[in-house]
């Protein structure tokens, strides 16, 4: 029985091992910081570390007023991106 355990250990550190290498990590929090992006014709709000948005504007304007009220809710940042996708500004509501 001890060398199925040390043996399961063993398994266990190398996968973590290999996930770290890759770049995932446990320990790692995800954020409530809104980013203002281009998206097509438009404006979109995507939280920071997803891949789909969270909703779409005609207007940058619009979609900074949106953005702020979810950075206030989840006391985050606002990071408003120009149209080249550079950062133009970052707003926090942090404590």
């Amino acid at each position: 029985m001890p060398k199925q355990n040390t043996l399961l250990d063993a398994i266990l550190k190398l996968i973590e091992a290999i996930l770290n290498a890759l770049g995932y990590r446990s320990d790692k929090k995800r954020t409530w910081h809104q980013h203002v992006v281009p998206y097509e014709n438009g404006w979109a709000i995507r939280r920071e570390g997803n891949k789909r948005i969270t909703s779409k504007h005609r207007k940058q304007s619009t979609a900074i007023r949106k953005a702020k009220t979810l950075a206030k809710r989840y006391k985050a940042d606002v990071i408003i991106h120009r149209q080249n996708g550079g950062i133009r500004d970052r707003i926090s509501y942090k404590d």
